[in-house]
């Protein structure tokens, strides 16, 4: 399969759904099941896997197959059906049961995903070697013919509405009283979850957007029409924020009263400091005003991808750490320690959440009577930008990243018009502190050929300048 589009990235198995959908769905579902069985795992939790999907067209029929391919390897697969992806993990975390998501989050709707989860979390980087050697062994070539007709059992417990009453139970009725919150439900599998979620806590919801086909959310990169969108509802009706999630609603989106969204990275922060974080871990890529706030007492930096973050936070708690809390630069919070808060305590979830920072940021909003922006503000974080090159060879990038970071004068003459390099950080990719204050960070992607390039600056206009600066010079080196 060297010329399929399947591949492991930062969030599991995705590629397009014509590859994904058939076979190759049954047999990454029957090598997950093989590792389960083979070190015990499935014993562990009676044979029972979770499965469940998001509102992609194609994903009843993906978590069929996966649900048919457990039953095929002996174990007994529940079907969850549609439901967010925390909701999911949440569940199995409890109740020591590994799952299966069907999910390709924010990509466009022909691409699909299968997320594959332990009973103690997202699977590592051992777990998908582990599952590409089964899938090797095994070598499925077909699918049986009662596949598509096995119909599985539903679990007994409503997931839904226990990852509710997590939340509910821990910041408590009238939490939100007073807030006027526009929802924008796309084809979010969390938009009537998220509209009972506000409402129960006391808040006004107002249901906006919904969509009757799948829209593909990046809240890294939004679209523009998404931008235009808010800045329209917020101008026809007096809102506190807007809300909304990526597709299976593990990563939020969040917006202030005037329809400008915040960064995910700063969605984390508040988050984090809501919950009274001592510890926050976050990729380098998050902006650099976190260690500068002085808001936490520690930042610890990993690789991009929520493996290195749930990694980074389980450290953390080893080394002694009250509450530690991770996030993504694209808004997904994991709570790596338990949190107690006025006599209600909330249990670590290490897995990407959307619910919790809509929830924490609207609570900051409530608790200290000012808007959404005024609390960002306080973090005076620097202006950023990012882009990438498309179609670049691995070897090209890596060659590129090594010269940076190995080559003292190659680097210092590249960095030269921003007065030199002050500091390195070369554990993903490189990313160059300038002399200046500026940062420039260049990264070969993890899901395909791109060479990705994150700057930032005092200024948004300023930011936007080195971004076109540095694809330029990217662009000279592996062209």
């Amino acid at each position: 399969m060297a010329s399929s589009s399947l591949k492991f990235g930062t969030s599991g198995l995705r590629g397009l759904v014509v590859e994904l959908d058939g076979v190759p769905a049954f047999a990454y579902t029957r090598a997950f099941a093989e590792m389960l069985k083979a070190d015990g795992s499935a014993a562990a939790s009676g044979g029972r896997v979770l499965v469940g999907r998001d509102l992609r067209e194609s994903s009843p029929s993906i978590a069929q197959l996966c649900c048919a391919a457990l039953k095929d390897a002996g174990l007994s697969p529940l079907d969850c059906g549609a439901l967010p992806t925390p909701a999911l993990a949440y569940h199995g975390m409890r109740f020591g049961i590994p799952a299966i998501m069907v999910t390709g989050s924010h990509i466009p709707e022909d691409r699909n995903g299968l997320k594959f989860y332990r009973a103690e979390g997202e699977i590592d980087k051992k777990d998908e070697a582990a599952i590409l050697d089964w899938h090797a062994k095994l070598s499925v070539t077909s699918v049986p013919d009662s596949a598509r007709t096995f119909r599985s059992e539903k679990p007994e417990t409503d997931l839904t509405a226990a990852y509710q009453e997590r939340y509910r139970d821990f910041f408590g009725a009238g939490a939100l009283a007073g807030l006027t919150v526009g929802v924008y439900q796309h084809s979010s599998v969390a938009r009537d979850v998220i509209v009972q979620m506000l409402e129960s806590l006391g808040a006004k919801a107002v249901p906006l957007g919904r969509a009757t086909s799948f829209i593909p959310v990046d809240t890294e990169a939004l679209r523009e029409e998404d931008e235009i969108l808010a800045r329209q509802w917020a101008g026809e009706q007096a809102l506190d924020a807007i809300v909304s999630t990526d597709g299976d609603a593990d990563r939020p989106l969040i917006s202030d009263g005037a329809g400008s969204f915040l960064r995910g990275d700063l969605v984390g922060a508040i988050t984090a400091k809501a919950l009274g974080a001592d510890v926050i871990v976050t990729p380098v890529t998050s902006n650099s005003a976190l260690e500068a706030s002085g808001a936490f007492g520690r930042v610890i930096r990993t690789r991009v991808g929520s493996p290195y973050v749930i990694e980074g936070m389980a450290g953390a708690v080893r080394a002694g750490a009250r509450a530690v809390v991770g996030f993504e630069a694209n808004g997904g919070v994991l709570l790596g320690s338990g949190i107690e808060r006025h006599g209600r305590a909330l249990a670590a979830l290490p897995t990407r959440d959307a619910m919790l920072p809509i929830l924490c940021a609207l609570g900051q909003t409530k608790a200290q009577g000012r808007p959404l922006a005024a609390i960002g503000a306080d973090f005076a974080f620097k202006a950023a930008a990012s882009n990438r090159l498309k179609n670049v060879p691995g070897e090209r990038s890596g060659a590129f990243l090594k010269r940076l970071q190995q080559d003292e004068a190659f680097r210092e003459d590249l960095m030269g018009s921003l007065g030199g390099v002050a500091a390195l950080d070369g554990q993903d990719g490189v990313r160059l502190m300038a002399r200046n204050g500026e940062v420039v960070h260049f990264r070969a992607s993890g899901n395909a050929p791109e060479l990705r390039v994150y700057v930032e600056a005092a200024a948004q206009d300023r930011a936007e300048r080195l971004l076109e600066w540095g694809l330029r010079e990217a662009e000279r080196q592996v062209g």
